[in-house]
């Protein structure tokens, strides 16, 4: 990394009285360049320290500011850093940003920060997602997840992994120096073993994507069901305010009512729908075409029936139509009103016979909600987000992985085929190399700049 390029970026809180500005700056000039606009000398200060003094244009004062230095390699990029906390008046951070530009700055490009830390091996490349991911972190489990990445759990698995498979190959290619005398140095029924259990690591890795990509994108749910079923008292309880509404008259929900809260940890976003029926009414038609749509989109679809009104048997042959349409998502069979049914109208069966969950609940009296919610967080595997391991959430992560796994399944092939040693050892390289790439230990500049060019500006 050339460090005698600088840059520049800001961060900026929300605009309001006692609102701060944060400006940071990266190289080996950084210290230099900040001198030149602050009132106080700090051409020698020690890192980890912070300095009250003026942003000075010429002999006008800009802002009255707070400066921490960050001395190399004990900061964030692994390079002298200074932060410039300042006052977060649009007007003052424009200003400041200008001044530090004209003393020999640049700004910063898109993630470039955590892009130096990268290359100047304060992180790994999976970590360095990690950070984009924290950011963007809208839960407590996308949170905990990214978490754990950026302090390296992922990273030393891959590691491990790669180690183990660094040793046979290593011992294979040796092999190949001692062609003529035919020995071999990797014992191969141990090397079987050995792809077997990373292949078993790797296959445990790929699924848990399917749990990662709901936590980072949330788990879209569509409340579905007959006109008057309770769709709309469901969608209120469950948010715990009066977000649809709510009447007698069999349509009142025309169109899809969305919104999202956190259950367990994890991002849920419920769609009220119109309710399922044949109609003349043009609008009601038009919101019931937008219900079915959403039962597509839907990973979960909670079907809700009256259960004052409703036979349960006529609604489990329902469910399972809708869920033969629907393969890929979870359907839950959610028998409202209850409290009205009474004994004779309602009686909760002891085991579905086709093991198709089943909540009772009364949607008015906020009865079997919490056990609803429960529901929800099995289907979606919440056992797992619990055992603390790890789990994916990028797709570049599991499309590396996937081609290790089939350059590790052609190798157990060879072995059963007992192919060379030279060919064994080159699938056996392919399977290091995309293992490798994830944490950036293979890597290219495009791999690079397609990464970091999401990042937002500040970090």
């Amino acid at each position: 990394m050339n460090n005698t390029t600088h840059t520049i970026t800001a961060i900026c809180t929300p605009q309001g009285q006692g609102a701060l500005g944060i400006i940071r700056i990266s190289g080996v000039e950084a210290i230099a360049i900040t001198q030149k606009i602050f009132s106080k000398n700090i051409t020698t200060a020690k890192g980890y320290t912070a300095h009250y003094g003026n942003i000075l244009k010429g002999n006008e004062i800009l802002d009255e500011v707070i400066i921490n230095i960050f001395r190399a390699p004990h900061s964030f990029t692994k390079e002298d850093v200074v932060e410039i906390s300042c006052h977060g008046s649009s007007y003052i951070l424009e200003q400041v940003l200008q001044l530090i530009v004209e003393n020999g700055a640049r700004l910063a490009e898109a993630g470039e920060f955590t892009k130096r830390a990268f290359l100047n091996g304060a992180m790994d490349l999976a970590q360095a997602e990690a950070v984009a991911d924290l950011i963007a972190a809208e839960s407590a489990a996308a949170h905990k997840v990214a978490l754990k990445q950026l302090k390296g759990g992922f990273s030393t698995e891959l590691k491990v992994l790669r180690e183990k498979l660094l040793n046979f190959v290593s011992l294979i290619e040796l092999e190949l120096d001692f062609a003529e005398e035919d020995v071999e140095f990797a014992d191969r029924t141990a090397l079987k073993k050995l792809i077997s259990e990373i292949l078993a690591h790797i296959k445990k890795l790929i699924s848990s994507f399917r749990l990662g990509n709901v936590i980072k994108k949330g788990v879209p749910v569509a409340i579905v069901g007959k006109p008057n079923a309770g769709k709309s008292t469901l969608l209120n309880a469950l948010l715990g305010e009066e977000k649809a509404i709510v009447s007698h008259i069999a349509g009142t929900t025309r169109d899809v009512i969305e919104d999202v809260i956190q259950i367990g940890g994890i991002l849920f976003r419920f769609m009220d729908t119109a309710g399922l029926r044949e109609t003349e009414d043009f609008v009601e038609k038009i919101g019931v075409e937008r219900a079915l749509e959403k039962m597509k989109e839907a990973q979960i679809i909670l079907l809700i029936y009256d259960a004052a009104t409703e036979k349960l048997a006529e609604m489990r042959k329902l469910s399972a139509t809708y869920q033969a349409k629907h393969t890929e998502t979870q359907l839950i069979l959610v028998a409202n009103k209850v409290d009205l049914a009474g004994s004779a109208g309602f009686q909760k069966p002891a085991e579905p016979a086709d093991k198709m969950p089943f909540c009772p609940i009364s949607a008015k009296e906020n009865e079997g909600i919490e056990t609803l919610k429960d529901m929800l967080l099995t289907c979606i595997g919440k056992e797992q987000l619990a055992s603390n391991d790890t789990i994916l959430t990028n797709v570049r992560h599991v499309e590396a992985l996937r081609q290790a796994q089939t350059a590790l399944l052609t190798v157990l092939e060879g072995l059963d085929m007992g192919l060379t040693s030279d060919l064994v050892s080159i699938d056996i390289r392919t399977a290091l190399h995309y293992i490798g790439s994830i944490t950036g230990e293979i890597n290219t500049e495009e791999i690079l700049g397609n990464i970091f060019g999401k990042f937002c500006i500040g970090k």
